[in-house]
C-alpha cells in the first residue's frame, strides 16, 4: 500500500492572501485526515509565503496520522523541528528565494553536511527523507549519510510522462530496485496528478508514500476535496 501525504501549502497561499483565517488550514488538514489521507505535508519557508513557523507548531497537535515538515536545512528549520517533532524530515536544497523544488541534492558536494544534518534529525527522533534525483550514485551516497528514505524528484518524469509514458518511469524504477538493495525507504513527490500517478506506483517498486499538493488542490476546486482524495488514494492502491 501506498501512502498519500496532502501537501497544504496552497491552502495556506490561499489564506494568506486576504489575512485571517479563512480557509482554515488546521481545521483543512483534519478533514483531509478524515477524508482518507494518511499524512500532512508543509514545507514552511523563511518568507513565510504560505505555511509559517507557527502553522508548523500548531498542526503538531491536530495531526493524528503521519506528519512529514520539508525544508532547507539551516537553523530555523531545525528549530521548528525540534518544536513541532513531525513523523519525518525531508531535506530539500532550496535557498530562501526558490520558488519550489526543481531539483535533487547533490550529495556528494554535500556529503559532510547532509551526514550532520542527518544525525541530529536522528538524535530528534524523527525519520529522514533525502529529495534526491533517480540517479544511482545520488542514491547510493544517500544510504552513505545515512538517510533513512529518500523523495524522487517526479518533476522530469511527469514531464516526459505527457509524450512517452513508458519511458518516463523506467530510469525511476531502475533507482528504486538500487534504493531497496541499499536499505532505503522510497517517497517521490512533485508533479504527480491524476493522469500520471498510477503508472509511477505500478512501476516503481517499494513506493511507501507520495506527497502531492498542487495538482492534488487544484483538483479539489472541481472535484471537491474529499472526492480528490478518493480518487487519489485509487491510483495508488487499485
Amino acid at each position: 500500500m501506498t501512502r498519500l501525504s496532502v501537501n497544504i501549502n496552497k491552502i495556506a497561499t490561499l489564506r494568506n492572501a486576504r489575512g485571517g483565517n479563512l480557509p482554515d488550514l488546521l481545521q483543512f488538514a483534519q478533514d483531509c485526515e478524515r477524508f482518507g489521507a494518511d499524512g500532512i505535508t508543509v514545507h514552511p519557508r523563511p518568507d513565510e509565503r504560505h505555511i509559517t513557523r507557527n502553522d508548523a507548531l500548531l498542526l503538531r497537535d491536530v495531526i493524528s496520522k503521519e506528519y512529514n515538515i520539508e525544508g532547507y536545512p539551516d537553523e530555523r528549520y531545525f528549530e521548528i523541528l525540534r518544536e513541532a517533532k513531525p513523523d519525518q524530515a525531508t531535506l530539500v536544497p532550496d535557498g530562501p528565494n526558490v520558488l519550489t523544488s526543481s531539483e535533487g541534492w547533490d550529495i556528494r558536494a554535500n556529503f559532510e553536511s547532509l551526514k550532520d544534518w542527518i544525525d541530529r534529525i536522528h538524535q530528534l527522533g524523527i525519520r529522514s527523507s533525502l529529495f534526491v534525483s533517480p540517479e544511482i550514485e545520488q542514491i547510493e551516497l544517500a544510504a552513505e549519510v545515512g538517510a533513512q528514505r529518500i523523495e524522487f524528484y517526479t518533476g522530469p518524469f511527469a514531464q516526459q510522462f505527457i509524450s512517452d509514458p513508458s519511458a518516463s518511469v523506467t530510469c525511476y524504477s531502475k533507482a528504486a530496485d538500487v534504493a531497496l538493495r541499499c536499505g532505503l525507504g522510497i517517497n517521490a513527490g512533485h508533479d504527480l496528478n491524476l493522469e500520471n500517478l498510477r503508472c509511477f506506483r505500478e512501476h516503481v517498486p517499494g513506493l511507501l508514500e507520495v506527497s502531492i499538493g498542487h495538482a492534488l488542490i487544484s483538483d479539489a476546486l472541481y472535484y471537491g476535496i474529499e472526492n480528490t482524495i478518493y480518487l487519489y488514494k485509487r491510483c495508488l492502491n487499485t
